[in-house]
């Protein structure tokens, strides 16, 4: 029996022809998610990802640079995601609600946002830098769509784009972590409801 009670290797969760080296970066992902970098532990990364031994080491010099890929996935995924919403059709306020209205596990918390708690991962400017790079990025897309708002109307000229963007950011990852704590997403709910409603254009 395998850690956690399982009984078998966990292969059916990928497709079949997933090649070994994604198996490994997507059994990475996910473990980083649920423990954290010290409790991925490479036998744990191998029995999930139904790799055999020595797998890792002929695909990645080890943990860390396993781990750096898989991060940068994770990273790049949310990023796809985000421009899903940003990037869609309407306007800047429609846009910035499809962005905070966007499917998610909320309970479950953010990727990113849970490896921002992660002390190996802030430790390591390597692997922090995908983490940053993605919130940056979205940060700076946000604030674009809102002096994009402001230039059309739509938002009030004293609004300042990059203390709004913040406003968002802070609102998902404080929304994960209230619904994480009260164990329903409602509390992410509320929170979004309420920042739209101080977003929300009014006519003169």
């Amino acid at each position: 029996m395998l850690p956690g009670g399982s009984t078998s290797v966990t292969t059916s969760m990928y497709s079949d022809g997933m090649s070994t080296s994604d198996r490994l970066i997507e059994s990475t992902r996910e473990l980083l998610w649920e423990r954290g970098y010290v409790g991925t532990s490479p036998k744990a990364i191998l029995e999930r990802a139904g790799a055999g031994q020595g797998s890792m080491y002929h695909h990645f010099k080890g943990k860390p640079d396993l781990a750096l890929a898989a991060i940068r996935r994770t990273a790049e995924e949310l990023r796809a995601s985000a421009e899903g919403a940003l990037g869609g059709p309407g306007t800047p306020y429609e846009r910035i609600e499809a962005y905070l209205r966007r499917e998610r596990d909320v309970l479950r918390g953010c990727p990113i946002g849970r490896l921002t708690m992660d002390p190996d991962v802030v430790a390591s400017d390597e692997l922090r830098a995908p983490v940053d790079e993605t919130i940056d990025w979205i940060r700076e897309r946000i604030a674009g769509i809102v002096e994009e708002g402001k230039e059309q109307g739509q938002f009030a000229a004293t609004l300042d784009g990059e203390e709004i963007a913040a406003t968002v950011l802070a609102t998902v990852q404080g929304g994960y972590v209230l619904a994480r704590a009260s164990g329903s997403p409602a509390a992410f709910d509320t929170g979004v409801r309420g920042l739209l409603s101080l977003l929300a254009p009014h006519s003169s």
